[in-house]
């Protein structure tokens, strides 16, 4: 079955999902954001990769950092980015979704970084672009719904890879409230995906969703049980936002079962490295004396951001 985010060359026509992705795809994403990481040391921090090109950054969904690190790609890599505030555009006169696609595409559109509280809206773009031959647009997913958020799932393989330089030894624990995170789906998918052979889910019932054991990972309800000897940990924020009912205690709660704090990550690898996908909400998920501590790279996380985006940007807009 053809696969919607590659063209007929195999190479990358969109980036919606890591799902599905082949090895080959996300490992040259890393090899390309390599060189990207320098752009940030230099005093004139622009390539001329992207000049001329149009990128609407069209998020129907509010995120300061997402938002903010992929401006920041387009405009290093010189192209013209048009932020949509699109909570209070003709989305809510009751203009539909591909409406506003039409006309953005009619105001030569070459990029869409599409961020939607649906999942599947971004496929929805991709697919309406496909269909109306209009195959020299891209789609990039921003994050969807419960779904996906591919480009942080690979600025985490960044960081790993930085860091641990090769994924086939790792263990790899994921913490927290995976049932309403998108970015625990495009991790898991990556981390399979590139060969890390051991990655754990930690974290309450009620935060776990059911087809886990589809996804190949091992499942654990004892934070200390779950973080013995592991390489990696990657801390996920827990989204009161998309909570309905009592599924929880109160955060305080739960940052005495759950939440990450110094003797808790005694058990990992003396050399394990913490990460969050942020924003953090300290106390709850991860105590300041962890977050601040020599273990995480949360803050080099966010720097290989812009470079990971910036490599997914330059690939499609070569292909």
């Amino acid at each position: 079955m053809h696969n919607p985010q590659l063209n007929a060359h195999g190479e990358l026509q969109h980036l919606l999902s890591l799902d599905g992705l082949p090895r080959e795809i996300l490992t040259a994403i890393l090899d390309t954001a390599e060189p990207f990481t320098e752009v940030a040391e230099r005093e004139i921090k622009k390539l001329p990769i992207l000049r001329g090109k149009s990128i609407f950054n069209l998020f129907f969904e509010n995120s300061t950092r997402t938002r903010t690190t992929f401006e920041i790609a387009a405009k290093r890599l010189s192209a013209d980015v048009i932020n949509l505030n699109v909570a209070t555009s003709s989305t809510n006169k009751g203009e539909t979704l591909l409406d506003t696609v039409d006309n953005l595409c009619a105001m030569q559109a070459d990029m869409f970084v599409v961020r939607h509280a649906s999942s599947g809206a971004p496929y929805l773009i991709a697919e309406h672009l496909h269909n109306t031959r209009r195959h020299d647009i891209h789609v990039i997913n921003a994050g969807d719904g419960r779904h996906a958020h591919p480009t942080q799932g690979l600025l985490d393989m960044y960081t790993i890879r930085h860091y641990k330089q090769d994924f086939t030894g790792l263990v790899v624990a994921i913490v927290g409230d995976v049932l309403h995170s998108r970015v625990a789906r495009s991790q898991i998918a990556a981390l399979t995906t590139l060969g890390v052979p051991e990655v754990r889910v930690i974290g309450p019932k009620t935060l776990m969703p059911t087809d886990l054991d589809k996804l190949g990972v091992r499942v654990f309800h004892d934070m200390r049980e779950g973080l013995r000897d592991v390489d990696v940990v990657m801390m996920l924020r827990l989204q009161n936002e998309r909570m309905s009912g009592p599924l929880l205690p109160s955060g305080q709660e739960f940052f005495k079962v759950w939440g990450l704090t110094p003797e808790k990550l005694a058990v990992a690898r003396p050399d394990a490295i913490v990460m969050h996908p942020g924003p953090m909400n300290r106390g709850v998920e991860i105590d300041s004396a962890v977050a601040d501590g020599t273990q995480a790279v949360i803050l080099p996380q966010v720097t290989f951001g812009i470079a990971v985006r910036m490599a997914v940007m330059s690939m499609l807009g070569s292909n």
